[in-house]
Protein backbone atom coordinates (compact mmCIF):
# COMPACT_ATOMS: atom_id res chain seq x y z
CA UNK A 1 0.00 0.00 0.00
CA UNK A 2 3.00 2.21 0.85
CA UNK A 3 4.50 1.73 -2.87
CA UNK A 4 0.57 2.27 -4.35
CA UNK A 5 0.48 5.89 -2.65
CA UNK A 6 3.99 6.80 -3.53
CA UNK A 7 3.00 5.59 -6.84
CA UNK A 8 0.19 7.83 -7.20
CA UNK A 9 2.01 10.87 -5.65
CA UNK A 10 4.29 10.95 -7.52
CA UNK A 11 2.30 10.64 -10.83
CA UNK A 12 0.24 13.67 -9.77
CA UNK A 13 3.29 15.54 -9.16
CA UNK A 14 4.45 14.49 -12.74
CA UNK A 15 1.27 15.28 -14.32
CA UNK A 16 1.36 18.79 -12.58
CA UNK A 17 4.76 19.53 -13.45
CA UNK A 18 4.17 18.25 -16.98
CA UNK A 19 1.70 21.44 -17.10
CA UNK A 20 4.70 24.19 -17.42
CA UNK A 21 6.82 22.33 -19.75
CA UNK A 22 3.55 22.11 -22.03
CA UNK A 23 3.32 25.82 -21.53
CA UNK A 24 6.79 26.69 -21.97
CA UNK A 25 8.08 24.11 -24.91
CA UNK A 26 5.17 23.38 -27.49
CA UNK A 27 7.62 21.09 -29.32
CA UNK A 28 6.41 17.41 -28.85
CA UNK A 29 10.58 16.30 -28.92
CA UNK A 30 10.78 18.52 -25.15
CA UNK A 31 7.04 17.13 -23.90
CA UNK A 32 7.96 13.45 -24.38
CA UNK A 33 11.30 13.57 -23.10
CA UNK A 34 10.15 15.13 -19.88
CA UNK A 35 7.36 12.42 -19.80
CA UNK A 36 10.09 9.35 -20.80
CA UNK A 37 12.02 11.02 -17.76
CA UNK A 38 9.56 10.47 -15.49
CA UNK A 39 9.26 7.34 -16.34
CA UNK A 40 12.20 6.14 -16.54
CA UNK A 41 13.51 7.32 -13.09
CA UNK A 42 10.00 5.51 -11.64
CA UNK A 43 11.13 2.87 -12.67
CA UNK A 44 14.55 2.24 -12.38
CA UNK A 45 13.25 3.38 -8.32
CA UNK A 46 11.33 0.49 -8.34
CA UNK A 47 13.37 -2.13 -10.24
CA UNK A 48 16.14 -1.31 -7.69
CA UNK A 49 13.93 -1.28 -4.50
CA UNK A 50 12.51 -4.66 -6.07
CA UNK A 51 16.35 -6.27 -5.91
CA UNK A 52 17.77 -8.41 -3.23
CA UNK A 53 20.56 -6.93 -0.86
CA UNK A 54 22.89 -7.17 1.55
CA UNK A 55 21.83 -5.02 4.07
CA UNK A 56 19.27 -1.95 4.85
CA UNK A 57 22.23 0.04 3.71
CA UNK A 58 21.59 1.16 0.46
CA UNK A 59 23.74 -0.36 -2.49
CA UNK A 60 25.20 1.36 -5.35
CA UNK A 61 22.96 1.06 -7.71
CA UNK A 62 19.93 1.68 -5.19
CA UNK A 63 22.00 4.68 -4.22
CA UNK A 64 21.97 6.29 -7.88
CA UNK A 65 18.03 5.20 -8.41
CA UNK A 66 17.69 7.23 -5.30
CA UNK A 67 19.56 10.17 -5.79
CA UNK A 68 18.11 10.49 -9.56
CA UNK A 69 14.67 10.41 -8.10
CA UNK A 70 15.03 12.77 -5.06
CA UNK A 71 16.70 15.61 -7.75
CA UNK A 72 13.41 15.12 -9.92
CA UNK A 73 11.23 15.18 -6.97
CA UNK A 74 13.06 18.19 -5.56
CA UNK A 75 12.33 19.93 -9.05
CA UNK A 76 9.12 18.90 -9.93
CA UNK A 77 7.75 20.51 -5.91
CA UNK A 78 9.22 23.54 -7.20
CA UNK A 79 7.36 23.64 -10.24
CA UNK A 80 4.24 22.40 -8.25
CA UNK A 81 4.02 25.42 -6.00
CA UNK A 82 4.80 27.38 -8.52
CA UNK A 83 1.91 25.94 -10.94
CA UNK A 84 -0.85 25.78 -8.15
CA UNK A 85 -0.06 29.18 -6.90
CA UNK A 86 -0.74 30.26 -10.47
CA UNK A 87 -4.01 27.94 -10.95
CA UNK A 88 -5.34 29.79 -7.64
CA UNK A 89 -4.62 33.06 -9.23
CA UNK A 90 -6.57 31.85 -11.77
CA UNK A 91 -8.86 30.62 -10.42
CA UNK A 92 -10.01 33.49 -8.50
CA UNK A 93 -9.66 35.58 -11.67
CA UNK A 94 -12.30 33.07 -13.73
CA UNK A 95 -14.59 33.99 -10.23
CA UNK A 96 -14.22 37.72 -10.51
CA UNK A 97 -15.32 37.91 -14.13
CA UNK A 98 -18.26 35.36 -13.78
CA UNK A 99 -20.23 37.41 -10.89
CA UNK A 100 -18.08 41.04 -11.25
CA UNK A 101 -18.27 41.66 -14.70
CA UNK A 102 -21.00 41.68 -17.68
CA UNK A 103 -18.95 37.82 -18.67
CA UNK A 104 -21.65 35.12 -18.68
CA UNK A 105 -19.42 32.09 -18.89
CA UNK A 106 -17.04 30.83 -16.54
CA UNK A 107 -13.44 31.30 -18.09
CA UNK A 108 -9.91 30.00 -16.63
CA UNK A 109 -7.33 32.23 -18.09
CA UNK A 110 -4.33 30.37 -19.97
CA UNK A 111 -1.33 29.66 -18.29
CA UNK A 112 1.12 32.68 -18.54
CA UNK A 113 4.19 31.42 -20.18
CA UNK A 114 6.27 33.74 -17.67
CA UNK A 115 5.27 31.63 -15.00
CA UNK A 116 6.03 28.43 -16.34
CA UNK A 117 9.52 30.00 -17.29
CA UNK A 118 10.21 31.21 -14.50
CA UNK A 119 9.24 28.11 -12.76
CA UNK A 120 11.20 25.80 -15.09
CA UNK A 121 14.49 28.06 -14.06
CA UNK A 122 14.47 27.80 -10.18
CA UNK A 123 13.31 24.07 -10.33
CA UNK A 124 16.56 23.80 -12.24
CA UNK A 125 18.91 24.74 -9.45
CA UNK A 126 18.00 22.00 -7.01
CA UNK A 127 17.70 19.45 -10.10
CA UNK A 128 21.29 20.36 -11.47
CA UNK A 129 22.69 20.79 -7.73
CA UNK A 130 22.00 17.02 -7.09
CA UNK A 131 23.14 15.87 -10.25
CA UNK A 132 26.35 17.44 -9.76
CA UNK A 133 26.78 16.56 -6.49
CA UNK A 134 25.95 12.19 -7.48
CA UNK A 135 28.75 13.09 -10.33
CA UNK A 136 31.53 15.51 -9.09
CA UNK A 137 30.24 17.02 -5.46
CA UNK A 138 31.36 13.44 -3.70
CA UNK A 139 34.77 13.75 -4.47
CA UNK A 140 35.49 17.73 -3.95
CA UNK A 141 37.57 17.13 -1.34
CA UNK A 142 38.35 20.18 0.76
CA UNK A 143 41.45 20.45 3.57
CA UNK A 144 40.22 22.47 6.57
CA UNK A 145 42.64 23.79 9.00
CA UNK A 146 42.35 25.09 12.95
CA UNK A 147 44.65 26.25 14.88
CA UNK A 148 43.94 25.24 18.54
CA UNK A 149 44.98 26.76 21.84
CA UNK A 150 45.39 24.81 25.28
CA UNK A 151 46.72 26.20 28.68
CA UNK A 152 47.90 23.04 29.63
CA UNK A 153 49.51 21.47 26.77
CA UNK A 154 53.21 20.21 26.91
CA UNK A 155 55.35 22.56 25.54
CA UNK A 156 57.07 19.39 23.67
CA UNK A 157 53.61 19.25 21.74
CA UNK A 158 53.54 22.71 20.97
CA UNK A 159 53.05 22.72 17.48
CA UNK A 160 51.98 19.16 17.40
CA UNK A 161 50.15 18.46 14.13
CA UNK A 162 46.76 16.33 13.41
CA UNK A 163 44.82 14.92 10.81
CA UNK A 164 41.57 13.48 10.94
CA UNK A 165 39.11 11.68 8.49
CA UNK A 166 36.09 10.35 9.41
CA UNK A 167 33.21 8.15 8.08
CA UNK A 168 34.83 6.50 4.84
CA UNK A 169 31.74 3.96 3.80
CA UNK A 170 34.17 2.32 1.58
CA UNK A 171 31.22 0.11 -0.09
CA UNK A 172 30.14 3.37 -1.93
CA UNK A 173 32.94 4.37 -3.34
CA UNK A 174 32.76 4.27 -7.28
CA UNK A 175 35.86 6.22 -8.68
CA UNK A 176 39.91 4.64 -7.24
CA UNK A 177 41.61 7.63 -8.92
CA UNK A 178 39.28 10.15 -7.21
CA UNK A 179 39.84 8.24 -3.63
CA UNK A 180 43.51 7.96 -4.11
CA UNK A 181 43.80 11.30 -4.74
CA UNK A 182 42.22 12.25 -1.29
CA UNK A 183 44.63 9.56 0.24
CA UNK A 184 47.50 11.27 -1.58
CA UNK A 185 46.01 14.94 -0.31
CA UNK A 186 45.64 13.17 3.54
CA UNK A 187 49.56 12.33 3.22
CA UNK A 188 50.42 15.37 1.65
CA UNK A 189 49.57 17.59 5.20
CA UNK A 190 52.32 15.58 6.84
CA UNK A 191 51.27 15.37 10.01
CA UNK A 192 52.52 14.21 13.02
CA UNK A 193 50.07 11.68 13.90
CA UNK A 194 46.35 10.41 11.28
CA UNK A 195 43.26 9.79 13.33
CA UNK A 196 40.06 7.94 11.93
CA UNK A 197 36.84 8.34 13.36
CA UNK A 198 34.59 5.39 12.79
CA UNK A 199 32.48 4.10 9.61
CA UNK A 200 35.12 2.34 7.71
CA UNK A 201 32.13 0.20 5.42
CA UNK A 202 28.49 0.76 5.33
CA UNK A 203 27.90 -2.85 5.96
CA UNK A 204 30.75 -5.82 5.42
CA UNK A 205 34.07 -5.97 6.17
CA UNK A 206 34.78 -7.56 2.55
CA UNK A 207 33.56 -3.70 1.29
CA UNK A 208 37.42 -2.87 2.12
CA UNK A 209 38.60 -5.50 0.26
CA UNK A 210 39.45 -3.52 -3.15
CA UNK A 211 40.37 -0.32 -0.83
CA UNK A 212 43.24 -1.70 1.78
CA UNK A 213 45.92 -1.65 -0.18
CA UNK A 214 45.32 2.29 -0.66
CA UNK A 215 44.66 2.97 2.56
CA UNK A 216 47.30 1.56 3.98
CA UNK A 217 49.34 3.86 2.24
CA UNK A 218 48.60 6.94 5.03
CA UNK A 219 51.25 7.31 7.21
CA UNK A 220 52.45 9.64 9.74
CA UNK A 221 55.37 10.16 11.93
CA UNK A 222 53.18 8.25 15.11
CA UNK A 223 51.05 6.67 13.27
CA UNK A 224 47.20 5.84 12.15
CA UNK A 225 45.01 5.39 15.25
CA UNK A 226 41.73 4.74 14.54
CA UNK A 227 37.71 3.93 16.35
CA UNK A 228 34.49 2.38 15.45
CA UNK A 229 31.46 4.30 14.07
CA UNK A 230 27.66 2.59 13.84
CA UNK A 231 28.10 1.03 10.69
CA UNK A 232 31.21 -0.77 11.55
CA UNK A 233 29.60 -3.42 13.73
CA UNK A 234 27.52 -4.84 10.97
CA UNK A 235 23.72 -3.74 12.53
CA UNK A 236 22.55 -3.27 9.07
CA UNK A 237 22.87 -6.91 7.98
CA UNK A 238 20.25 -9.53 9.06
CA UNK A 239 23.03 -12.17 9.75
CA UNK A 240 22.28 -15.90 9.61
CA UNK A 241 23.60 -16.37 13.09
CA UNK A 242 25.39 -13.89 15.93
CA UNK A 243 28.40 -15.92 15.08
CA UNK A 244 28.67 -14.34 11.62
CA UNK A 245 28.18 -11.17 12.33
CA UNK A 246 31.00 -11.65 15.15
CA UNK A 247 33.41 -12.82 12.02
CA UNK A 248 32.78 -10.34 10.30
CA UNK A 249 33.30 -7.71 13.23
CA UNK A 250 36.77 -9.58 13.53
CA UNK A 251 37.73 -9.26 10.14
CA UNK A 252 37.03 -5.61 9.96
CA UNK A 253 39.53 -5.18 13.07
CA UNK A 254 42.13 -7.65 11.08
CA UNK A 255 41.88 -5.24 8.55
CA UNK A 256 42.69 -1.95 10.22
CA UNK A 257 45.53 -3.94 11.53
CA UNK A 258 46.88 -4.98 8.71
CA UNK A 259 46.64 -1.77 7.36
CA UNK A 260 48.86 -0.19 10.10
CA UNK A 261 46.00 1.24 12.00
CA UNK A 262 45.72 1.16 15.58
CA UNK A 263 42.40 0.56 16.59
CA UNK A 264 41.48 1.78 19.79
CA UNK A 265 38.99 0.02 21.79
CA UNK A 266 37.67 1.63 24.82
CA UNK A 267 41.66 2.22 25.98
CA UNK A 268 44.19 4.36 25.33
CA UNK A 269 47.93 5.25 24.15
CA UNK A 270 50.16 7.79 24.59
CA UNK A 271 52.59 10.01 22.49
CA UNK A 272 55.52 10.71 23.79
CA UNK A 273 58.19 13.59 23.44
CA UNK A 274 61.01 13.01 25.41
CA UNK A 275 59.73 13.25 29.47
CA UNK A 276 56.08 15.18 28.23
CA UNK A 277 53.60 12.81 27.04
CA UNK A 278 50.23 13.25 25.50
CA UNK A 279 47.31 10.40 25.90
CA UNK A 280 44.93 9.26 22.70
CA UNK A 281 41.61 7.72 24.21
CA UNK A 282 39.55 5.61 21.81
CA UNK A 283 36.10 4.88 22.62
CA UNK A 284 33.77 2.14 21.06
CA UNK A 285 30.41 3.84 19.47
CA UNK A 286 28.13 5.61 21.66
CA UNK A 287 25.02 6.88 20.06
CA UNK A 288 21.92 8.75 21.52
CA UNK A 289 18.46 8.09 18.97
CA UNK A 290 18.44 3.92 18.81
CA UNK A 291 22.45 4.09 17.57
CA UNK A 292 24.57 0.74 19.52
CA UNK A 293 26.48 2.32 22.90
CA UNK A 294 29.25 0.09 22.81
CA UNK A 295 31.11 3.02 24.23
CA UNK A 296 32.96 3.46 27.79
CA UNK A 297 34.56 6.70 28.52
CA UNK A 298 35.42 5.66 32.14
CA UNK A 299 37.01 2.13 30.87
CA UNK A 300 38.94 4.10 28.46
CA UNK A 301 40.47 6.56 30.28
CA UNK A 302 40.82 4.61 33.89
CA UNK A 303 44.57 5.25 34.38
CA UNK A 304 44.25 8.95 33.01
CA UNK A 305 43.68 12.12 35.26
CA UNK A 306 41.94 15.26 35.02
CA UNK A 307 46.06 16.93 34.40
CA UNK A 308 47.13 14.61 31.44
CA UNK A 309 46.48 16.85 27.73
CA UNK A 310 44.28 13.72 26.19
CA UNK A 311 42.71 13.75 22.65
CA UNK A 312 39.39 11.39 22.62
CA UNK A 313 38.27 9.94 19.53
CA UNK A 314 34.50 9.47 19.48
CA UNK A 315 32.52 8.41 16.70
CA UNK A 316 29.14 9.97 17.48
CA UNK A 317 29.44 13.87 18.95
CA UNK A 318 26.58 12.79 20.70
CA UNK A 319 28.47 11.32 23.21
CA UNK A 320 30.61 14.76 23.82
CA UNK A 321 27.53 16.44 24.59
CA UNK A 322 26.25 13.96 27.25
CA UNK A 323 29.25 12.54 28.92
CA UNK A 324 32.57 13.98 27.61
CA UNK A 325 32.47 17.68 28.10
CA UNK A 326 31.35 17.70 31.27
CA UNK A 327 33.00 15.11 32.34
CA UNK A 328 36.21 15.66 35.68
CA UNK A 329 38.85 14.33 33.76
CA UNK A 330 38.61 17.05 31.55
CA UNK A 331 39.05 15.89 27.85
CA UNK A 332 40.92 19.01 25.90
CA UNK A 333 39.82 17.93 22.43
CA UNK A 334 37.10 15.60 20.61
CA UNK A 335 37.61 14.22 17.49
CA UNK A 336 34.24 12.87 16.18
CA UNK A 337 32.14 12.37 12.98
CA UNK A 338 29.25 10.71 11.91
CA UNK A 339 26.54 13.59 10.51
CA UNK A 340 28.04 13.98 7.20
CA UNK A 341 27.02 17.17 7.57
CA UNK A 342 23.52 15.32 6.04
CA UNK A 343 26.29 15.77 2.59
CA UNK A 344 23.47 18.97 2.32
CA UNK A 345 23.86 22.00 2.99
CA UNK A 346 25.00 26.01 2.54
CA UNK A 347 28.61 27.28 3.91
CA UNK A 348 30.31 30.32 3.01
CA UNK A 349 33.04 30.88 5.60
CA UNK A 350 32.12 33.97 8.09
CA UNK A 351 28.27 34.51 6.95
CA UNK A 352 25.87 31.40 6.72
CA UNK A 353 26.53 27.63 7.59
CA UNK A 354 23.27 25.58 7.77
CA UNK A 355 22.41 22.11 6.87
CA UNK A 356 18.89 20.42 7.99
CA UNK A 357 21.33 17.87 10.42
CA UNK A 358 21.18 21.10 12.79
CA UNK A 359 17.91 20.21 13.83
CA UNK A 360 19.11 16.36 15.12
CA UNK A 361 22.43 16.99 16.13
CA UNK A 362 23.79 20.38 18.12
CA UNK A 363 27.36 19.40 17.19
CA UNK A 364 27.11 18.52 13.76
CA UNK A 365 30.36 20.37 12.00
CA UNK A 366 33.14 22.05 12.75
CA UNK A 367 34.70 23.39 15.75
CA UNK A 368 32.58 23.81 18.87
CA UNK A 369 33.94 24.95 22.16
CA UNK A 370 32.15 24.28 25.42
CA UNK A 371 33.76 24.67 29.39
CA UNK A 372 36.67 25.18 27.89
CA UNK A 373 36.94 21.71 25.69
CA UNK A 374 36.65 21.37 21.79
CA UNK A 375 35.13 18.85 20.04
CA UNK A 376 35.71 18.91 15.71
CA UNK A 377 32.85 17.47 13.86
CA UNK A 378 34.40 15.94 10.25
CA UNK A 379 31.79 16.06 7.84
CA UNK A 380 32.58 12.96 6.59
CA UNK A 381 35.35 11.76 4.04
CA UNK A 382 32.81 9.52 2.29
CA UNK A 383 29.20 9.26 1.81
CA UNK A 384 26.02 7.05 1.94
CA UNK A 385 22.84 7.08 0.83
CA UNK A 386 21.96 9.89 -1.50
CA UNK A 387 24.97 8.97 -3.80
CA UNK A 388 26.63 12.59 -3.39
CA UNK A 389 27.15 16.23 -1.48
CA UNK A 390 25.67 19.53 -2.26
CA UNK A 391 27.29 22.45 -0.21
CA UNK A 392 28.86 19.69 2.32
CA UNK A 393 32.10 19.05 0.30
CA UNK A 394 34.22 15.98 2.01
CA UNK A 395 36.79 16.60 4.73
CA UNK A 396 40.23 16.30 5.31
CA UNK A 397 40.57 18.22 9.40
CA UNK A 398 44.10 19.68 9.98
CA UNK A 399 44.60 20.69 13.26
CA UNK A 400 47.65 22.24 14.70
CA UNK A 401 47.83 22.26 18.36
CA UNK A 402 49.49 25.38 20.18
CA UNK A 403 50.53 26.28 23.54
CA UNK A 404 48.70 29.34 24.82
CA UNK A 405 51.50 32.01 25.73
CA UNK A 406 50.28 34.35 28.17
Amino acid sequence: MRWVIFVVIYIVLSFYSFQAVKTVFKTNWIQYLFIGLVVLILGNFIYQWLQPGEGRVLTQPKSYAFGFLLAMLSAELILVIFMFGEDIGRLLSATYSKFFTAKESFHLPSRRKFVGTLALGIAAIPFASLLYGMFKGKYNFRVLSYNLEFDDLPEAFDGYQITQISDVHSGSFDNHNKISYAVDLINEQQSDAIFFTGDLVNNLASEMDEWSDLFSTLKAKDGVFSVLGNHDYGDYVDWANTLEKENNLNRLKEVQKNMGWRLLLNENVSINRGEQKIYLVGVENWGKGGFVKHGDLDKAAADLTKEDFKILLSHDPSYWQEKIKSDPKHYQLTLSGHTHGMQFGIEIPGWIKWSPIKYRYENWAGIYEELGRYINVNRGFGFLGYPGRVGIWPEITVIKLRKRRA
